[in-house]
């Protein structure tokens, strides 16, 4: 499996389902360094996956309580990501959006705050993804993709002008 076509989308189910939460607000965008998981060392949104029986808001909420003790204020759906693995790990990743927080972000023992400028994303020290879909959620496009990974490489991808079936939650 090292290509879009080599899955079989209409049957696939992630092993989790993943929110991530990007805080907007004054020009700047609200990242993180990821110090453990999927992705340490990596800056990204801060994230993580769902608990059982928890709505899809509240965990971008959770996640971002953990990671850098704020809140953010009105998270709004953004757009939604499909993640394949060649080692048989998939994740279905929801996308949201907020334009402010309860207070100033903390340094956490998962993450450390960025607040960075909308004209200097570094996208340099991201997942190879983010450069393809974090323009449209700074546009406020909805967005839906699907991308095939090797480790830290990604192998294929494919972005969506409306969201399809595979994308529902199950």
């Amino acid at each position: 499996m090292r290509a879009l076509t080599d899955i079989d989308w209409h049957n696939w189910r992630p092993v989790d389902h993943a929110t991530l939460l990007f805080v907007i607000r004054d020009g700047h965008v609200l990242l993180i360094r990821k110090k453990r998981g999927l992705g340490a060392g990596k800056v990204n949104g801060p994230g993580g996956r769902r608990e059982d029986g928890e709505s899809l808001a509240d965990c971008a909420v959770r996640e971002v309580e953990e990671e850098l003790l704020t809140t953010p204020t009105t998270p709004i759906a953004a757009g939604q990501l499909l993640f394949q693995f060649v080692d048989g790990y998939s994740i279905h990743v929801h996308v949201f959006r907020a334009d402010s927080c309860d207070r100033e972000p903390r340094e956490t023992d998962e993450a450390i705050p960025l607040w960075t400028p909308l004209h200097a994303i570094p996208f340099d020290e991201m997942w190879e993804d983010d450069r393809i879909w974090i323009p449209k959620l700074l546009a406020g496009e909805p967005f839906y993709g699907r991308f095939v990974f090797d480790e830290d490489a990604m192998l294929d991808h494919e972005m969506l002008s409306e969201v399809p079936v595979a994308f529902h939650l199950q």
